[in-house]
């Protein structure tokens, strides 16, 4: 993972887990009901990181959810490289904000 800060890892990934969360939800969401929740998590810290402005968001309920829903971040075995990206994400944004 990286040493890089909440603020840095969320300009890094935002933009890319904005785009990929909804098409990996329309296409893997059927098979794998779960990230269904993962979307509206994500949707919650955005909005959370939006609101908090320059101070750290209050992000611990929806990383804490996060870990135990995606098994701290395990990737399932039969999903694409978008999915697997998404966790990748998730997971490097859970270690910035924790850091």
């Amino acid at each position: 993972m990286s040493n890089l800060s909440y603020n840095e890892t969320k300009q890094k990934h935002f933009p890319t887990l904005k785009q990929y969360v909804p098409i990996v939800e329309r296409v893997h969401g059927g098979t794998h009901p779960e990230f269904h929740t993962i979307r509206e998590l994500f949707d919650a810290i955005v909005e959370k990181t939006k609101e908090a402005g320059d101070t750290k968001p209050g992000l611990d309920k929806e990383f804490a959810r996060l870990r135990e829903i995606t098994n701290d971040y395990t990737v399932p075995e039969d999903v694409c490289e978008s999915y697997a990206a998404v966790y990748k994400m998730l997971a490097e944004l859970d270690q910035a904000y924790h850091a």
